[in-house]
């Protein structure tokens, strides 16, 4: 089919992911008559959307994310009123959990970062009565608490969370945080998308000419068309640096995969009303001395065999009467090209299960023996080097991005795509927008990093 001009729009965003779908959720109700199509290779919230954790959390290493994840955090809550919580938003919160009694460094960083935040507590607990703190029984957002909770007495501990190993000494309870659903999430607004205007093409983009205008040419099953668009947003995921070379503009991203694993707990090892639970600590994985000896016998897997980093993610899956198990650990550091069929380590899952039976020794009931029903699933996380997004203009004349939000799409993705719109509406901007552009890189003082072991 010759290259024909016969798709008009206003803006073009490349990437039907959670990111794209709120970018166009975004722009179609702040500016109705702006029309906006979205283009994918593949169905919408099909590829990195698709392995989502489903958490989200307002704990953040640095004013500028907390503020950022506030108000995506917030924007979630009202969709939650608008559709009687149709995205399944809970907030039982985020569970730290540390063999250390020491929570000094801890409690200085969230005075440090959370202090002048209007209403923030940070509460601590010392004894065993725990008194004034509330645990997480109910999964309702609406009424749960704010703030934080250090519990550091181990008695208390045991009481309110009976599956962590006895060897805790100290948790951090982050309040504003939980589980949403992003696919419900993402298909609420795409629904709306549709519902006021915004067209989608699945098709894989070929290239961009660049005139009055862009003009894309898009490869579909019927043949090659072309799509001319006043402006275009990158939100093209693990593919972004592709979209970006098109308009001859190259971005400071890497994919590194990282994977998951959830199962059926038959042994009811995970209690269904626990937190996101994440053990900070570094550790040695519980091998035998035999399996311990294999690994360091190759070099692929001898790492695993010494100290690995922390923040092993442990968390309930379905609901308070399900009775699946999803763990994850990005432990995983290397680049690597983009695929819409990533390669996964089959050592994965019990690596990770091993892992977490240090915090959750009932785990330990499936050493070799996780059910066939295990469902063992990965993807990108494309990152820059700071781990903060890209959110903005692109470098080129009416290109915009929204990428680079590594483990966190689903938690941003309100927040990251009504500042998306705000750019190309060309709307009044929050305090922390200019943070995310790219000429951050130019500056000489270093960045704190976003902890991506948290996610």
């Amino acid at each position: 089919m010759d290259l024909m001009m016969d798709h008009k729009f206003d803006i073009a965003i490349i990437g039907a992911g959670i990111l794209g779908i709120a970018s166009a959720y975004y722009l179609a109700r702040s500016k109705p008559s702006c029309r906006v199509i979205l283009i994918d290779a593949g169905d919408p919230l099909a590829l990195t959307s698709a392995q989502s954790g489903n958490n989200y959390r307002n704990w953040w290493p640095q004013p500028t994310m907390v503020g950022f994840m506030n108000r995506s955090i917030t924007l979630m809550e009202r969709i939650a009123r608008e559709t009687d919580n149709r995205i399944s938003l809970t907030r039982r919160g985020y569970l730290l959990a540390s063999r250390s009694a020491d929570i000094s460094a801890q409690h200085n960083h969230l005075t440090a970062v959370f202090g002048a935040t209007s209403g923030t507590e940070i509460r601590v607990h010392t004894t065993p009565d725990s008194a004034g703190y509330q645990p997480p029984v109910s999964p309702d957002w609406e009424n749960a608490p704010d703030g934080f909770d250090f519990l550091t007495d181990q008695q208390a501990i045991r009481r309110h969370f009976p599956s962590l190993s006895h060897e805790v000494r100290s948790v951090l309870h982050v309040r504003r945080a939980g589980d949403v659903s992003g696919q419900q999430l993402g298909q609420f607004m795409l629904e709306d998308c549709r519902a006021r205007g915004v067209r989608f093409q699945r098709g894989t983009l070929q290239g961009i000419d660049r005139g009055r205008h862009y003009d894309l040419a898009v490869e579909t099953s019927e043949g090659t068309i072309r799509i001319e668009a006043e402006r275009i947003l990158n939100a093209a995921g693990p593919f972004a640096n592709q979209i970006a070379s098109f308009v001859g503009v190259s971005l400071p991203l890497a994919n590194v995969l990282q994977q998951k694993v959830a199962f059926p707990d038959y042994a009811g090892a995970i209690p269904r009303d626990l937190p996101f639970t994440i053990d900070i600590d570094p550790q040695h994985i519980d091998w035998t001395e035999e399996e311990r000896a294999l690994l360091l016998s190759d070099p692929a897997s001898a790492r695993f065999a010494s100290q690995m980093p922390g923040a092993i993610h442990c968390r309930p899956e379905g609901g308070d009467h399900g009775n699946w198990v999803k763990l994850g650990w990005a432990y995983n550091s290397d680049a690597a090209p983009p695929s819409r069929s990533p390669n996964l380590d089959p050592r994965f899952p019990e690596i990770v299960l091993r892992g977490a039976a240090r915090l959750h020794p009932a785990l330990k009931a499936y050493y070799g023996k996780l059910s066939r029903q295990m469902v063992h699933y990965g993807g990108f996380y494309t990152k820059t080097s700071d781990n903060w997004p890209l959110i903005g203009p692109m470098g080129a004349p009416d290109a915009f991005m929204v990428c680079g939000l590594s483990g966190h799409g689903t938690m941003a993705a309100c927040a990251s795509g009504e500042l998306a719109a705000a750019w190309l509406n060309g709307c009044p901007l929050p305090d922390w927008a200019g943070n995310f552009l790219m000429d951050r890189f130019e500056h000489s003082e270093p960045r704190v990093l976003a902890d991506e072991g948290l996610l």
